[in-house]
């Protein structure tokens, strides 16, 4: 077999068989295939896509291209939870706990931030003392005794997707949907999980932009999942605006902190709901997304979800104290307010403008490299369909720097203003099963 001949297939809009793209995956992890004509089968696939079947025999490639997480030591059904990212996006830091109470198992493998996009260990690691690096037997018997671990990656799993990704990077072929489906299903597969819930993103802040593009690469997600015999649903919720009001570190923690306790922004707690909702039904913990919601509520309001949290956040050697009292979290040495200049509505909220502002003063990365500063970010006070008088306050800037002009200039920006009344978008668009 030659991949020359592959490639040339690929390109004239024929699909791959399973032996091909095997043939592809292992000479490219081996090294066999190189970077450069991996390149071109990459682009003859972003013009000619794949069908189901293809992308299905390529995430299982990949998914065993490395080691895998075998978690059937641990009892009950075991769930998994993925966002396409946003800014905002601290979810998983209310919704975890609040299904655990529920008596779901949920075992978590989590990633860093890049850029406008905060990554879960990020967050977590504003909590003093907070270990991300457990060995395998740690992680499975932290979730049998309480039913909750968020960690990072542990083992080998799946190299083909990290070369492939960086791959795609540099040569503009990361925005494919069979590329993308494949690399997110590989890695939530090779993690051991019994049922994957997808919360796909679409708007400014989201890598989709339309929530026809989202629907699509979920519906490719769900055939993948489908065919590898794993229950996978997913749901289409907006990234026009951030999520919730926090973007930063800490002060995202503290907003799941005040979910927890029934404290939280609206929307941030109604896709917790959402998402809660599907996952106790896919753990055939609740039968309607009625009997769901009302066991999650319970478990909110008698603060067995905040307690989860802190037995997490004990477990893996975090400082309880800070869970109980967020004010104990990290601080920035200043709060800025950001007064509004003109009256009317807010029309537009620019998510990806917003995260960039936070990263800038110290909250995400542009590189690798960069060191997050976990007390810094942005809290709104303001957002898409809220009335807006002068003077009111339109955000909080914890810094530890002052704001210089232009920064400011970019802030205001952010904010589309209306003299008429503009309605609010709904947070989710679809559910899909």
């Amino acid at each position: 077999m030659r991949f020359v001949d592959i490639i040339e297939k690929k390109r004239d809009g024929y699909a791959l068989t399973q032996e091909e793209i095997s043939f592809w995956i292992r000479g490219y992890v081996d090294g066999s295939i190189p970077d450069y004509q991996v390149s071109a089968l990459c682009m003859a696939i972003y013009y000619q896509g794949m069908n189901d079947d293809e992308i299905a025999w390529l995430c299982d490639e990949m998914m065993h291209s490395g080691e895998m997480i075998d978690l059937s030591d641990i009892a009950g059904i075991k769930a998994d939870k993925h966002s396409t990212g946003g800014v905002g996006d601290k979810t998983s830091l209310s919704l975890a706990p609040m299904v655990a109470a529920c008596g779901l198992k949920v075992a978590k493998m989590s990633g860093r931030g890049l850029g406008h996009t905060g990554g879960t260990l990020d967050k977590v690691e504003s909590i003093e003392g907070f270990q991300v690096a457990l060995d395998e037997e740690q992680f499975k018997k932290q979730v049998n005794e309480i039913g909750l671990a968020i960690i990072g990656q542990t083992k080998q799993l799946v190299p083909a997707d990290k070369k492939l990704y960086s791959l795609r990077d540099v040569t503009a072929t990361v925005d494919s949907i069979p590329l993308i489906a494949s690399s997110i299903m590989s890695k939530k597969l090779a993690s051991g999980s019994d049922t994957i819930l997808l919360d796909v993103k679409f708007g400014d802040g989201a890598f989709m932009k339309t929530p026809e593009d989202a629907e699509k690469l979920a519906r490719t997600m769900i055939s993948i999942g489908k065919k590898l015999n794993k229950d996978t649903r997913a749901m289409i919720s907006s990234m026009d605006q951030p999520l919730g009001n926090a973007i930063g570190n800490a002060l995202e923690v503290e907003e799941a902190i005040a979910t927890l306790k029934n404290e939280g922004p609206e929307d941030f707690k109604e896709l917790c709901m959402n998402a809660g909702a599907i996952m106790l039904m896919q753990g055939k913990l609740a039968k309607s997304e009625q009997k769901a919601r009302e066991m999650l509520q319970k478990n909110i309001d008698n603060g067995a979800a905040l307690n989860k949290l802190v037995e997490m956040v004990k477990a893996q050697g975090g400082n309880p104290e800070q869970i109980l009292h967020p004010e104990l979290l990290p601080k920035a040495k200043m709060q800025i307010e950001i007064q509004a200049r003109k009256e009317g509505y807010v029309k537009r909220l620019k998510a990806l403008e917003l995260g960039t502002l936070a990263m800038q003063i110290g909250a995400g990365r542009a590189v690798k490299e960069d060191t997050i500063n976990h007390a810094v970010g942005i809290v709104l006070h303001k957002k898409d369909g809220d009335y807006v008088k002068a003077g009111d306050s339109l955000a909080t800037i914890h810094t530890d720097s002052e704001l210089n002009e232009d920064w400011i200039k970019n802030f205001y920006d952010c904010f589309e203003m209306s003299v008429d009344k503009v309605e609010k978008a709904p947070l989710i668009y679809k559910v899909i099963e």
